[in-house]
């Protein structure tokens, strides 16, 4: 067996510190590229998991139905008690899956009724297509049957 010569052990060291380095540098840039990433979702306009803030949601609602300050505060009334009811609701872990789904059902339904009943006209017109659409949405999300098969048979074909 041959014997390492002093210029093969100091490439053989060289070596190892570049690949060292390099395996460093390369640690450093794939970091640096993470941070740069961007914001979480919920800051850069896109919509977060989880129940939706009362505040955040008032704001949203008052762009889009031109709410007064009256509205305002009402409608975050009525969104923050929604929200408390929901929190509790979640906390609950006595009640089966199917009994929590159907219980939030009732305080949303509930919660959009008060709402909508602080509307004028214009507003409510645009509130209900809000709903449809949120109902629409819902459905899609869940796989739920198309629009028009709501009675379990197939439509006749058009002619």
């Amino acid at each position: 067996m041959l014997k390492p010569t002093f210029r093969q052990c100091v490439l053989a060291l060289a070596a190892a510190g570049l690949i060292s380095l390099g395996a460093s540098f390369a640690a450093a840039q794939d970091n640096s590229a993470q941070d740069q990433q961007g914001p979480p979702p919920q800051e850069n306009g896109m919509h977060r998991h989880g129940p939706p803030d009362p505040a955040e949601r008032t704001k949203e609602l008052t762009k889009k139905l031109k709410l007064n300050s009256d509205q305002q505060a009402k409608v975050q009334s009525a969104l923050e008690a929604e929200h408390t009811q929901m929190e509790s609701l979640r906390q609950d872990s006595s009640l089966s899956r199917e009994d929590r789904r159907s219980k939030m059902m009732e305080i949303h339904k509930t919660t959009d009724t008060q709402v909508r009943g602080l509307l004028d006209a214009d507003q409510q017109k645009k509130w209900d297509e809000m709903q449809a659409k949120r109902e629409q949405w819902m459905k899609n999300r869940r796989g739920g049957p198309p629009p028009d098969s709501g009675s379990g048979q197939q439509a006749p074909p058009q002619q």
